[in-house]
């Protein structure tokens, strides 16, 4: 063979070698390779699995409660009665606003009432009055066995007043004598204790032994506000008898000037008592305190404490709109074919 033609045959098994091997799937030496498409999976990501029902029923739960303003209200008083170290009771209840609270501590205690007793004996005067049984102007007289030291001193055999005048001796000078010739002529103790229990005080036992609760005080003083006892014409005869007293060294020290207090205070046996109706602008609102253990400037102080706190609780609490839901009107009956 000639060495021309033996160059030719060569150059073409060169380049048939070389097709081949470009044509071979996966070769690296193709311009073009060949790329099997990769499957369509998402994104790589954790595999979850959800957890088993008792696995679930171990998690710890937290709840987080956060204390209201009156529950602030009444950890508060506790604080000021533990800190006192006498024996405290309180018992408020709430007459303004949507929500209405009232509030217990130790109100079921028995202390001795001392002058408190005079509140339902001026209630009933009152009630009587409204209703016309007795009168203002009535003439009631002193006997000896009605004397006891107070205030006034001008109690004579034979001596007579109204009974307003008494009236205003017993409320805003907490005269025991004056408060005597009344409880009289109301009928005596019995009398003043059957009227005592029909207003709600059914826990205490008044003149003898005189005792009560600042529940059954708070209990009376709102069947007065509320009207119940002889309505407005009752209050307008007993509330100027209870405002401004000779002594406001306990709830009215608690409170700013623009509030009416109309109260009555009892101390006696190293008891203090302080109840009534409290008045100013929005708020409205019966509280009593009885403070009982220890000196009678130390339990004063204690009253307008509690009296303070409380107003100030009153003054900030927040409004609690009432939803007005009106009722659906009836529908027809439906009628089956």
């Amino acid at each position: 063979m000639r060495r021309g033609a033996a160059g030719r045959l060569l150059r073409l098994l060169v380049n048939g070698l070389l097709v081949g091997l470009l044509m071979v799937p996966g070769s690296g030496a193709a311009a073009t390779p060949m790329v099997s498409p990769l499957p369509n999976t998402p994104p790589s990501r954790p595999h979850l699995v959800p957890p088993a029902a008792d696995a679930v029923a171990e998690l710890p739960m937290t709840t987080v409660i956060t204390p209201s303003a009156f529950d602030q209200l009444q950890t508060d008083l506790q604080t000021i009665a533990g800190q006192s170290g006498a024996q405290v009771g309180i018992s408020l209840q709430e007459l303004s606003g949507p929500r209405r609270n009232s509030l217990s501590l130790n109100g079921n205690r028995s202390f001795y009432a001392a002058s408190a007793y005079k509140v339902p004996l001026l209630m009933a005067e009152a009630e009587e009055i409204a209703s016309g049984q007795v009168k203002g102007t009535d003439v009631l007289c002193f006997i000896a066995e009605d004397a006891e030291d107070g205030w006034f001193d001008d109690y004579d055999d034979g001596s007579c007043f109204s009974r307003d005048a008494l009236a205003q001796r017993t409320g805003r000078y907490s005269d025991n004598t004056a408060a005597h010739i009344l409880v009289r002529y109301l009928g005596g103790p019995d009398a003043l204790n059957s009227y005592a229990r029909s207003i709600g005080m059914t826990a205490s036992a008044l003149w003898i032994p005189n005792t009560t609760t600042t529940d059954d005080l708070t209990a009376a003083w709102v069947n007065e506000s509320l009207g119940r006892l002889g309505d407005a014409a009752a209050q307008r005869w007993l509330y100027p008898v209870l405002t401004h007293t000779t002594n406001e060294q306990g709830m009215p020290a608690g409170l700013p000037g623009t509030a009416t207090v109309v109260h009555k205070v009892g101390t006696m046996y190293g008891t203090e008592n302080d109840l009534g109706y409290v008045v100013g602008g929005r708020i409205s609102y019966v509280l009593s305190v009885s403070v009982d253990g220890i000196d009678e400037a130390a339990g004063w102080s204690v009253i307008a404490r509690v009296s303070a706190r409380i107003w100030q609780y009153e003054l900030t609490r927040p409004e609690f709109a009432v939803p007005v839901i009106k009722p659906e009107a009836p529908r027809p009956p439906e009628t089956r074919s």
